[in-house]
């Protein structure tokens, strides 16, 4: 997609610092624009670990409550990370044809209306892990500054996705500290599984934007592995069947556990052979595929706990 540089008018409408008024309808359809009600994908990328987590460390059976508490907080700190994503690239947005229109780069939110907004969610979510245990209240803390933290990486290295890989996979021991109160080593190979898997499909979604990213010297694992891209991703991708692997042999798991692996690794073909022309269509097409990469996986374990129970 080529930069529009001219469009948009960049420093005044992101730096106004009227009054939050979210008494508007104009309003709470940017509010619900900037946390991403609109595309669920973020949310559903985010999902998918933590509920690999919880179904994991309660062995597929966990209790309604748990289950409510963190898919509350998906859908919160997702909608707070794209709030602080979007404050971070207010001045950069409007230079990049797929981000122009964004509130606060349009005026249709104020900085100050996106900070109040951000506040109250982090407010949020920490009134749901406060309902937990203190282990995971402790590990929040950490999850939180790493969303926070994210969008600044873009500046400072060409390894953003690893941030965000970090970030997505923390769920990950979040949900075991909330469901046995303990950090087995077992979980780390499921984190390792969805950090390189959040590399693999963030780094297909900054294909698409890589020409954008390059005029505004914004970093990402695309530019850093130019023209070795595809076959980068496709390392990667088998380092994510052996983690996912290493994690079914860590926690016991079987057979239909592993074909979820085996359906990951066919979808990941597939995924390898639609980006390798570097089409930016074709790109957005495997990453936006990703979320049945979670699901399939969720399936897997769900069913082997399912199936093991009945069978017993």
């Amino acid at each position: 997609m080529a930069a529009n540089h001219e469009s948009i008018p960049l420093s005044e409408p992101s730096t106004s610092l009227n009054t939050p008024d979210f008494g508007r309808p104009s309003k709470w359809r940017a509010a619900l624009e900037i946390m991403r009600f609109d595309k669920p994908i973020g949310t559903f990328l985010l999902a998918a670990p933590t509920l690999w987590g919880i179904a994991l460390a309660n062995e597929g059976f966990p209790s309604l409550r748990l289950l409510a508490i963190f898919l509350a907080g998906i859908v919160v700190m997702r909608a707070a990370g794209c709030i602080a994503n979007d404050l971070a690239d207010r001045n950069l947005d409007g230079h990049v044809e797929r981000t122009r229109l964004r509130p606060l780069v349009t005026g249709a939110l104020t900085v100050k209306e996106a900070v109040a907004l951000l506040l109250f969610l982090l407010a949020t979510a920490l009134g749901l892990v406060a309902l937990t245990n203190p282990l995971t209240v402790q590990l929040s803390f950490a999850g939180a500054g790493l969303a926070m933290i994210y969008p600044l990486m873009k500046r400072i290295t060409h390894l953003p996705q690893i941030v965000l890989g970090i970030a997505f996979s923390w769920s990950i021991p979040m949900a075991f500290a909330a469901s046995i109160n303990a950090l087995p080593n077992a979980l780390w190979w499921l984190f390792t599984a969805n950090l390189l898997w959040t590399v693999v499909y963030d780094t297909q979604y900054a294909m698409v934007d890589r020409e954008d990213d390059l005029s505004v010297d914004i970093k990402s694992t695309a530019i850093l592995f130019g023209s070795l891209d595809v076959r980068i991703i496709g390392l990667l991708q088998c380092l994510c069947l052996i983690a996912f692997w290493r994690c079914g042999v860590a926690f016991a798991l079987g057979p239909i556990y592993y074909a979820a692996v085996i359906a990951v690794g066919m979808l990941f073909a597939r995924h390898l052979w639609l980006i390798r022309d570097r089409d930016i269509k074709q790109c957005f097409a495997a990453f936006n595929q990703s979320k049945w990469i979670g699901l399939i996986i969720l399936m897997g374990l769900c069913g082997q706990f399912w199936m093991g129970a009945s069978s017993g």
